[in-house]
């Protein structure tokens, strides 16, 4: 009887969506509660722009439902560097540094976004040091995975 009462309670749907993102796919069912807490929900219409290029990048977003797409000017063009559906992240360099955005981001159709500030993942590193470090090695694995991809000149499409 006490085995039934330690049983983790079921994820909410939101939950599960952060749980199946592998930025916090390493995180316990109170780790995801406590990282759900810091997030943001924000909506977008269709065609609305996230955030532009060469902005200052403040936050990370996760795609929530409907799409994003990325892109980057290209001399006298526009390059689409990634659609992005539910699930998908995007903007995460900006947890690490305060860099001008490399691409724009902007909502395909209307779209809910968690959006994650660097100020409260700062915030979570000093109060709970191993959420802190699994988000972080998740983090760490994502860019290095890219980046080897762009190296293999193979780039990945999923996140910017």
């Amino acid at each position: 009887m006490l085995f039934g009462l330690l049983k983790a309670p079921p994820l909410s749907p939101r939950l599960h969506r952060l749980k199946d993102s592998p930025l916090f796919a390493s995180l316990t069912p109170l780790e995801l509660k406590i990282v759900d807490g810091l997030m943001h929900e924000r909506r977008y219409l269709g065609e609305e722009i996230i955030f532009d290029e060469g902005e200052e990048g403040q936050a990370l977003y996760l795609v929530m439902s409907g799409r994003v797409l990325i892109s980057r000017k290209l001399d006298s063009s526009v390059e689409v560097v990634a659609e992005l559906s539910p699930g998908a992240f995007f903007g995460d360099l900006a947890l690490l540094d305060n860099s001008p955005r490399n691409a724009q981001a902007r909502a395909i159709d209307n779209c809910e976004l968690a959006v994650f500030f660097r100020a409260d993942f700062m915030g979570l590193m000093e109060t709970d040091a191993v959420i802190g470090y699994k988000i972080s090695l998740a983090l760490a694995r994502h860019i290095g995975g890219r980046l080897r991809e762009w190296m293999s000149g193979q780039p990945q499409i999923e996140a910017l």
